[in-house]
């Protein structure tokens, strides 16, 4: 399918560091759809929804926001540490999107996994189903997501 130049400049600026270092897709060659669409896929087969992920790492996040850096019993099967710097975080796509600067590790204390994720995280899978690409930082693949989250 050919990509719009409207799809091209978002790939392009996406691929850039200019907002985060490394860009937001990582060494990753597939372009910002094709990566959505795949995660759209696995997230389904999951029975979960994207809206319904975002609300359970937003939950997670304010739980662990009150921990001020140490962990917090989010409930029996999890804890969770929210870790704070200075400045926000933009969002890619072309509407006004700022976050702060939090990162939330989420670990299953049966299984010891982690999951780890950003305030933009949160908002990029709930308002775009965009879960970052392959070797980027923040990449949060969405089948490890769903099995620390839930």
């Amino acid at each position: 399918m050919k990509q719009t130049p409207d799809k091209n400049k978002l790939d392009e600026f996406m691929r850039s560091s200019r907002l985060v270092a490394g860009g937001f897709l990582g060494h990753d060659t597939r372009g910002v759809d094709e990566i959505i669409e795949a995660d759209a896929a696995t997230v389904f087969a999951l029975g979960r929804t994207t809206v319904g992920i975002a609300e359970r790492m937003r939950e997670v996040s304010l739980q662990a926001r009150r921990g001020l850096g140490m962990w917090v019993d989010i409930d029996a099967a999890h804890r969770a540490m929210m870790e704070e710097a200075r400045g926000e975080l933009v969002c890619p796509w072309p509407h006004p999107g700022h976050f702060h600067k939090a990162v939330t590790t989420v670990q299953r204390t049966d299984t010891g996994e982690t999951a780890e994720f950003s305030d933009l995280n949160i908002h990029m899978v709930e308002a775009h189903g965009f879960f970052e690409g392959r070797g980027s930082r923040f990449r949060i693949e969405p089948e490890r997501l769903i099995q620390v989250l839930f």
